[in-house]
């Protein structure tokens, strides 16, 4: 178990430095800086121990001796600066970079995932992903690249220049450093379950605060601030009870390692001084003190490399997650040969032949669906909550692929046409808005961002938003969001409806598209609307029945079966389940 995490661990790790080989000359320039910088580090210690010999010699300050040496060290001092701040650009550059590579990779994977995963997972918890896991491994990479560069060479260097100067003191120093190895193993054994653990646990805090921040009106109008409260200090609970054991195991680097340090000190300051005092003299007084601070500056990077275990290990944690979503499987590519369908192509009939479909195959829903729709016709679709209306939509726009069966446009079966060809043969207005950041002028070109202002104009006149636009600070050039709360629900769904009036395409959606508005307006669209799907195949998903009485052709959903098909008049003396439901309007309750 504990091989296949180290080897787990191993594989992240190599897949984080795939990232980085594109940024290669980075890497090769960083190692380059810290050789330089880590030599005159080094060096300036012998200026010392060779300063301090020249005053133990003189019997006192010789300044004329000292002046040299004192140049050399102010030199050296100031070049080993330099080769650190470029050290640190360069290893700043290829972490960052690597970084941004991921996030465009993971963010590239996600629109290209299927609809049923971004359903599948919490919203807040993908934000999480592609924001705080990608900052938690650029933190680990810049620590780890900074600190594994000047600490690897530092520990290499030091050891040349003190076996330089005697190789028994030296030999102490290295039998004594494996102790901190043991104390990084340990660290990093029982760190990783922990960061891993405070990231998913983050991930669901930032799932909870998406979702409580977003629903808000909701939170608020159904009194549920206390449970809201409970379930978030819960979260925070384990949160907390992950990070505490985290930092624990993590804390325990350094005062372990600066234990070893301590006895690495210790017995080359007592080993040292015998070698000073002895008879034969094997050290002098200034090789002494540059060994000791050799000595210390040998130790500092096992401290350092230590800390970036910990670093890393948090790091790869984090990597699994973003790493989870670049490995998810993206939607099954178009076909090598599919057809890309032209506006002018599509006559608007839609073929439906025995499709089967389900979310989870132990809940089935749409089974053995028929319908023949013809050019131009207004399919409604009613029936009540959970029937599948919505499902059928997303089959049509291929959100989904259907279990079995298939489904044809304009004679084409739809696996055999090119999605965005597909798609955009659909021009779709959803109960649920949905707005981009930007203007309101950018919100209705979205599907055509070339239109002219003209055109733009026209189809706001068209879905009767240009006279709300027009009072906005900036007309057309005001910036709104999804979240603005300076425009109303039904203003947001006149652009989207305007959005939709820009486009005109072959096909169209209207999923309750009048749901937020206003019944004078929606009298208004309405006529507008019937002279937008003149000639155009529409389905129009209601549960105001009222509001679908031109359809040609009414159909009636029940747990994924059509039970009813025909005309307002045909199924209103039919007397079955739909004149039941159109009738329950009017009774009294």
């Amino acid at each position: 178990m504990k091989d296949r995490k180290k080897n787990y661990s191993k594989d992240i790790l190599k897949r984080i430095l795939v990232f980085t080989k594109p940024h290669l000359y980075y890497l090769v320039l960083a190692a380059f800086f810290s050789i330089i910088n880590v030599a005159l580090t080094l060096y300036i210690p012998i200026l010392i121990g060779d300063a301090i010999d020249c005053a133990v010699e003189a019997g006192g300050v010789d300044f004329n001796a000292m002046i040299p040496i004192l140049i050399k060290l102010i030199i050296s001092a100031a070049a080993g600066a330099g080769a650190s701040w470029l050290m640190n650009l360069c290893t700043n550059k290829i972490t960052y970079l690597t970084v941004r590579d991921i996030r465009r990779t993971a963010f590239g994977k996600l629109l290209t995932v299927p609809l049923s995963y971004i359903d599948s997972h919490p919203h807040g918890d993908l934000i999480s992903r592609m924001i705080t896991d990608t900052d938690q491994i650029s933190d680990g990479l810049l620590m780890g690249f900074t600190q594994l560069f000047t600490g690897v060479i530092t520990i290499l260097g030091t050891l040349c220049f003190m076996l330089s100067i005697n190789v028994w003191i030296t030999l102490i120093v290295v039998l004594i450093t494996p102790l901190s190895f043991f104390v990084a193993s340990f660290v990093a054994k029982h760190s990783f379950d922990m960061f891993r653990k405070q990231s998913e646990t983050r991930g669901k805090m930032t799932s909870l605060v998406e979702e409580m921040i977003g629903g808000q009106h909701l939170v608020k109008a159904f009194s549920h601030e206390k449970e809201a409260e409970a379930e978030f200090a819960a979260i925070n609970e384990d949160l907390r009870k992950y990070s505490i054991k985290a930092i624990f195991f993590s804390s325990l680097t350094n005062p372990s390692t600066r234990f070893v340090n301590g006895l690495i000190y210790a017995g080359v300051g007592v080993f040292g001084a015998i070698n000073v005092l002895s008879p034969t003299g094997a050290i002098t007084v200034g090789q002494l003190s540059c060994f000791l601070t050799y000595a210390n500056q040998y130790t500092k990077p096992f401290n350092e490399i230590s800390g970036v275990i910990t670093e890393l290990q948090s790091a790869i944690a984090s990597a699994k997650r973003i790493f989870d979503v670049i490995d998810a499987e993206a939607e099954i590519p178009d076909a090598p040969n599919a057809v890309k369908l032209l506006p002018e192509n599509v006559d608007g009939s839609i073929d439906i032949k025995n499709v089967s479909f389900s979310y989870s195959p132990e809940r089935p829903l749409i089974e053995n669906l028929n319908l023949a729709v013809r050019k131009g016709q207004r399919i409604a679709i009613v029936g009540p909550t959970g029937c599948g209306k919505t499902t059928l939509i997303n089959l049509l726009m291929r959100f989904y692929d259907v279990n079995s069966g298939e489904i044809s446009v304009s004679g084409v079966p739809i696996r055999e046409i090119t999605r965005n060809s597909l798609r955009g043969s659909y021009g779709m207005v959803l109960q649920e808005t949905w707005l981009k950041n930007g203007t309101v002028f950018e919100n209705i070109a979205y599907g055509m961002p070339d239109s002219t202002e003209e055109d733009v104009i026209n189809a706001a006149k068209a879905a009767h938003a240009h006279s709300f636009i027009k009072r906005l600070p900036d007309g057309y050039n005001t910036r709104i969001s999804d979240d603005e709360t300076n425009i109303s629900q039904g203003q947001k769904q006149l652009l989207c409806i305007a959005r939709v009036m820009l486009c005109l395409p072959p096909m169209l959606i209207l999923d309750e598209a009048t749901s937020s508005i206003d019944t004078m307006t929606e009298i208004r669209i309405q006529k507008a609307f019937a002279k937008m799907m003149n000639g155009r195949t529409s389905f129009i998903v209601a549960h105001r029945l009222s509001t679908i009485k031109e359809a040609d052709c009414i159909l009636v959903m029940e747990s994924g079966h059509i039970i009813e098909m025909g005309n307002h008049d045909e199924l209103i003396e039919k007397g079955g389940f739909y004149a039941n439901l159109y009738n329950s309007q009017f009774k009294a309750t």
